[in-house]
Order: C-alpha cells, then structure tokens, then sequence
C-alpha cells in the first residue's frame, strides 16, 4: 500500500512552512514514529514523524517552500513487511551456515566493523548541528547522548574539549579571510523582523529605568543554594526572584498586564510571563504559565525546562503562545544597559541586566554594592508614567527587601494595616 505524507496542520494561523531537513533518505525503510524531517514555521521548528513503517520515497527537497496539505514523500508500507520476511529469511540462513561451519584452533572470532552513520542520517539537535558548524566538528566522529541516540549540544562541548589542543586554537585564530557568504533568512527571522518593526511603528513604546541593589538576593542565592538544588534538582537563579517579583505588581497595577483588543483594553487576572530565551535560530518566548501560584522551585524548574527546549529547537506552538508580560535577561551577555522592545500584544516588558559593583550613597557614605541596572518599556496608550515607574519602583523595593516577595508588600505594614 502507498500512503502519501503531507505536511499536517501545525498550528492556528500557520499556512506555510519550509521542510528544513531530511533526517532519512531516499529509500530508507522508516519505522512508527520516527521522525522523518523538521519543518520550520515562523514560530517553531517541529519533526514530523511516519504514522506507519515502511520504504519512503522523498518528494520534495530540504528548503521546499510548502503549504499545509502539500505531499512531501510516499510510504510503501508493504516494502517495510517484506523487509522483515527478508531480514529473518536471512537470520535463518545464517543460523544455518554457523551451525555447518568446521570449528578449528587457528580460526580466530570475526569482528565487524559497522559502516559509520554520515551527516544526513544522523540524528542531531538544531543548536548542536549549529555548533558543530562554527566549530567544523564532524559529527562522525561522535555517539549523542540524547534519547534515542540524539546529539546534543552537550556532546558537541565535550567533543570540543576532548579534541582541541592549544596549537589548534592559536592555528585557528591566525587565519585571516575576506570571503562572504549568504543565508536564506528563515521564516522565524522574518516574523521576528516584522513583529518588532511593527511593535515600534503601532505603539506609543517608552522606557523608564531604575537600579537594584542585589546584595540581598546574592546573599540568599548563597546560604540557600547548595541545599534548594539537593531538594529540588534545580539551581536557584535570579530570574525566579524577578518573576516572584513581576507577579506582585502586576496584581498591584493591572494596566501593564493589560493589553489592547480594538476598541477594548483586556485585563488578565492571571500572569502568564513569557521568558525571552536566545537561539541559534533567533529570539523566542516561551511562557510560565499562571506564575503567580507557583513556588520558586517551581519556576526555576519551569524556566529550565523551556530553556532547554528553547535552545534545542523543539518547544511546541502551545508553549510560546500567550503571554501577559515579558521577561528579558541581557545581562547573561554583559549588557549593561537597553531599551528593550514590548512582545506584542503586551503592553511592557522588563529588562535585567549585567549586576556590576558600582560605588553608591548609603547612609552618607560611598560604599561598593552589587547593582543591577533594570529598565521596563511599556506602551502609553494603556499605562500612563506614573504607573510604569512606580511598577519599576515595586520590583526594585522587592528585590532590595526579599521579604516583600511572600506577601507581595512590607510585611510590617501589613502588619499594622498602613
């Protein structure tokens, strides 16, 4: 029987996609659920497994521009059964020969070498393809680690390690060439490119800036390390103290967690923060859902999972939809300072930056801090100045004072209702 592969429906409002890269070849015999290649959307890149086994003849080839329904190979599903019948007709019959082969002293065990898997069958992460690239590592020459025999990003590193020595890496760095090159521009670059352009062209966008004092949070982040990582499998990282945080104020002004619909501003009673993460194919967002009701722990192993995800190229369309308010960590760059753009339809964004130690006024005197530059860019048609600064200002009270962050206000006012 011959059944056709089209590309399937991937997503609301997704139309066309391009087929990035074979994982099989032409003539392969594929079995249920192996993935047969990677189709790149303006959101996501996403691998398509076979429904059924069988011999796959491809159609199309890796960069085709595709709609939604197009046929991208057949699949004859009776080649994979007579496949099978073969491979045991030829068990037996090696059986067979074992058994009537002469035994000797001299002869020695036959060892076989199997034939080494080349670049187009291998199985390999997006961001670890990318590195082997830039560092021309050829992936022959590697066994991954991931699940089901995958490359990542991780055994490329070792690889790297393992393999470099001093003389390569001052060889390489005297080479000089004036040569140029062309990309295609992927289809998550055009989006990305159009949604910024027409968040500065269709949005009233400022930004207000403020510091933070993170000698609190790094004095937590070093008592209470070592034994929340045992307890939870995770490190504790700063960015879920800013999420802590961001889910305080928003619920103390609702406008910068609102967003234009029409002729209606839409408030969300709920957080959904989107963490930017970068990639090798460009920036995404995914989101913690419903941040405010989950635990540090929580967040931190969210932020890691998605993270991951990310960086590997497999988050799903599900997982970087939505979003009320946005998360950006420039710092991990070294910026130390920037006017971050809002991810449309959200009307602000906060951006972290590199901690440095700077001398500061406290008490009247000039002493060395921690400080972390934080800026938040915010539309003005919905959120007037003073509710973006006096926002900025509660993440900075929060993160100067981690107390605030359990109840999401001084504990002492509280406590005397003021």
């Amino acid at each position: 029987m011959i059944l056709e592969l089209k590309v399937p429906t991937i997503g609301e409002s997704i139309n066309e996609v391009t087929l990035s890269k074979w994982l099989v070849k032409d003539g392969d015999i594929v079995t249920i659920d192996q993935s047969l290649c990677e189709f790149e959307s303006d959101k996501a890149t996403l691998e398509f497994p076979a429904e059924k086994a069988g011999k796959i003849s491809l159609k199309v080839a890796e960069g085709a521009e595709l709609n939604i329904g197009d046929v991208i190979a057949t699949l004859d599903t009776d080649a994979a059964q007579a496949d099978v019948t073969k491979e045991k007709d030829s068990k037996k019959e090696k059986a067979s020969d074992k058994k009537q082969e002469p035994t000797t002293q001299n002869s020695e065990p036959r060892t076989q070498n199997p034939e080494p898997e080349t670049e187009s069958t291998q199985h390999i992460t997006p961001l670890a393809e990318n590195m082997a690239k830039e560092n021309k590592v050829d992936i022959r020459q590697i066994k991954g680690t991931g699940s089901g025999g995958k490359i990542t990003r991780n055994d490329i590193i070792n690889f790297i390690k393992g393999g470099t020595g001093a003389k390569e890496i001052v060889a390489a760095s005297k080479r000089h060439s004036r040569k140029q090159h062309d990309e295609k521009v992927s289809k998550l670059r055009k989006t990305i490119a159009k949604r910024l352009v027409s968040v500065k062209n269709e949005t009233a966008m400022l930004t207000t800036f403020n510091e933070a004092d993170m000698s609190a949070i790094m004095g937590i982040r070093e008592k209470y390390k070592a034994g929340f990582e045992k307890k939870y499998g995770v490190g504790l990282g700063f960015m879920s103290f800013f999420v802590k945080a961001c889910c305080n104020a928003l619920a103390e002004f609702p406008a910068v967690n609102a967003y234009f619909n029409e002729e209606n501003i839409i408030f969300n009673d709920f957080c959904d923060i989107s963490i930017a993460v970068s990639t090798p194919k460009g920036l995404v967002v995914p989101v913690v859902r419903n941040a405010e009701s989950l635990s540090m722990a929580e967040i931190e192993l969210k932020i890691k999972e998605l993270a991951t995800k990310g960086r590997e190229g497999t988050l799903s369309l599900e997982e970087m939809q939505g979003g009320t308010f946005t998360i950006t960590n420039g710092g991990v760059f070294g910026s130390l300072m920037s006017t971050p753009i809002i991810n449309a339809p959200q009307s602000a964004i906060l951006g972290m930056h590199k901690i440095q130690e700077r001398p500061v006024a406290l008490h009247g005197q000039v002493v060395i801090r921690p400080m972390m530059y934080l800026a938040l860019s915010y539309d003005h048609r919905i959120i007037d100045g003073k509710e973006s600064v006096s926002f900025l200002v509660k993440i900075k009270e929060q993160l100067e004072k981690p107390d605030q962050l359990l109840f999401g206000a001084d504990p002492i006012e509280l406590l005397l209702e003021i």
